[in-house]
Order: structure tokens, then C-alpha cells, then sequence
């Protein structure tokens, strides 16, 4: 990883608050209101989703009663509700991103007040929450003891915790922390595998986890749970490591784009993507092989551009 020690010198002198989300999973809002209005209909106001554990700086007062305006260690903003979230300071932000947290593998674990499945179930969390490690085995064999973001310590299957590969260090510097890649190939393996894993996962707007996913969420997810954080809507954006290749040079790992829409290609004319299309309503496997049973025209016809780190 880069430095995680320097300051943004821009902030300077500046009092800085953060924050880190204490419920399994929490919405982050376009605007300060949990719905919105669109052609007259009344919508969710979802623009993306903070799994446990995660950092965000806190970028102003509160509004409308209880949101407070934040931007994401992976620089995304929104509105988070000020009840799902522990505010900190910076120091007790980096204490918490500096102890020995791991990432949440299962779809859905429980985190309990004993080590064994009859303990009252204190939070059950996604794949991509974070719990600190405080005994790895502990006194049951298989359990390890973990503290929660609130402070509230329980047991849970050490088998659904994973080495957390990324930095949430991007809540307080100004250049994104990426992980060094030495092997380019071990590495497209190794974010196809992670897309693999949320087949079947239903569709949701604006979700980036096991509960539900969207299509963006899917691939920078993918991309974050190993180390490198792209932007997390469907396009590609200067100051990120995204960058647009030609798309005929296109290999395994890759992402896809359409028009609001993007998908991770896996070789073969295969692709991974998280749709809304009927019939489909999640993770899935399309074609851009005509021959395919699962050729989706629509999309080969407006595919617009091809995406890598490389």
C-alpha cells in the first residue's frame, strides 16, 4: 500500500470528524431525505451502501434532523443517517483501520454472544463488513472473538473472515491508496473469482453487498476486496486507475460499458454483470457471442467503452 501516515496537506488545522458505520448495512443517500421524487413518482433516494466497519469522513453539519453529509474512504459522497454511524475522530478512525480487521466472506454471518450457534445473535452481517480480530481461536475451537464498531465484543465462524487487502486510509488522504499488483494474471483470476462468488445475489439499486447488489456495485466491490478502489458508478472518471483501452484489447478482468450499465468480461466472450432486466433480477452470466443461449443483443449493440487497471 502507499503511505497511510501523511496528512492531506489541504486540510490542515482543519477539525476533522469521521465516522464508522455500526449496523450491518447502511444506505447512503443521494440527499439529505431517504426518498426522492422523479417524474412524479416518489423513489428510494439510495445512491450506495456502507457495510460494517466501514470509514467515512464526515464533511459537514447535520441536515434535515438527523443526516450528516460524508464521503467514502474510495471518495463517493452522500447522506448517511446519523443513528448508523459511531462518529470518531481522525486519530480513532486510524486506530480502528490500523488493528487487525477482517472482512466478512458469507453471504450472511452471525456474530453471537458465545462461541457456538446457540449464542444470542448480536448483528448478523455481509460479505465486505469488518470486525476487528481479537483472538483469532478463540476458547472454541473454529470461533474467533471479535469486537464490533460499537465497542460490543461476540464470537464468529473464523471460516467467513478474510484478509481485508485494501486501505479505508482514502477518508483522510487526498490520493487514493491502491495495493501493488506483482502478478497482473494471479490478479484478474483473482477479482473474476470475487465477482464468481456473488452469483445469484438479487439486484438492488444502489447495493454493493450480499443482500442485493447493482452492476457497478458488483465490479468495484470485485475491484475493492482486492485491493484496488475504482470509482463506484458505471463510467469511468479521471483520478481513479480505471482507464479506457481499446476494445479489442480487452482480456479477463476487464469491465464492459453501456450506457448507465457496466459488466466485468471473464474471457471467451463470457461477462458477469448485475442486472435488473426481468428474467434475470441479479448476478448472472451474459454473451457477447451471438451463438450463446445467453447473447444479450442489447447490450453488444450500445456497448460504448472497455475499462482497465492495466
Amino acid at each position: 500500500m502507499k503511505s497511510e501516515t501523511g496528512a492531506d496537506s489541504a486540510r490542515e488545522g482543519l477539525f476533522m470528524r469521521y465516522g464508522i458505520v455500526r449496523k450491518a448495512l447502511s444506505t447512503i443517500y443521494e440527499g439529505a431525505s431517504e426518498q426522492m421524487e422523479s417524474n412524479g413518482q416518489i423513489l428510494s433516494g439510495i445512491a450506495d451502501e456502507a457495510a460494517h466497519g466501514m470509514i467515512v469522513e464526515i464533511t459537514g453539519g447535520k441536515e434535515a434532523g438527523r443526516f450528516f453529509p460524508v464521503r467514502t474512504f474510495y471518495n463517493y459522497t452522500g447522506y448517511l443517517p446519523e443513528e448508523d454511524i459511531l462518529e470518531v475522530t481522525r486519530e480513532e478512525a486510524q486506530a480502528w483501520e490500523a488493528s487487525d480487521l477482517r472482512v466478512v466472506s458469507g453471504i450472511c454471518v452471525d456474530v453471537t454472544s458465545l462461541p457456538k450457534v446457540q449464542g444470542v445473535c448480536l448483528i448478523s452481517l455481509f460479505r465486505g463488513g469488518m470486525v476487528q480480530v481479537l483472538d483469532w481461536e478463540s476458547e472454541t475451537r473454529g470461533w474467533a472473538r471479535v469486537r464490533l464498531a460499537d465497542g460490543r465484543t461476540g464470537y464468529m465462524r473464523n471460516q467467513y473472515l478474510m484478509e481485508k487487502k485494501f486501505s479505508q486510509a482514502g477518508a483522510w488522504l487526498v490520493e487514493l491508496p491502491q495495493a501493488e499488483i506483482p502478478d497482473e494474471e494471479a490478479f484478474r483470476r483473482a477479482v473474476m473469482e470475487t465477482a464468481k462468488a456473488y452469483l445469484g445475489v438479487q439486484y438492488r439499486w444502489g447495493g454493493k453487498t450480499t443482500a442485493g447488489i447493482d452492476c457497478s456495485g458488483l465490479v468495484s466491490v470485485s475491484y475493492m476486496l482486492n485491493g484496488i478502489l475504482i470509482y463506484r458508478d458505471a463510467k469511468i472518471l479521471e483520478g481513479f486507475p480505471l482507464k479506457e483501452i481499446p476494445k479489442e484489447n480487452k482480456k479477463a478482468g476487464d469491465l464492459l460499458f453501456f450506457p448507465g450499465h457496466v459488466a466485468m468480461y471473464l474471457g471467451d466472450g463470457l461477462y458477469i454483470h448485475s442486472t435488473g432486466r426481468i428474467g434475470s433480477g441479479g448476478v448472472v452470466y451474459n454473451s457477447l457471442n451471438p451463438d450463446s443461449p445467453i447473447y444479450r443483443q442489447d447490450l453488444v449493440d450500445c456497448m460504448k467503452a472497455v475499462g482497465s487497471i492495466f
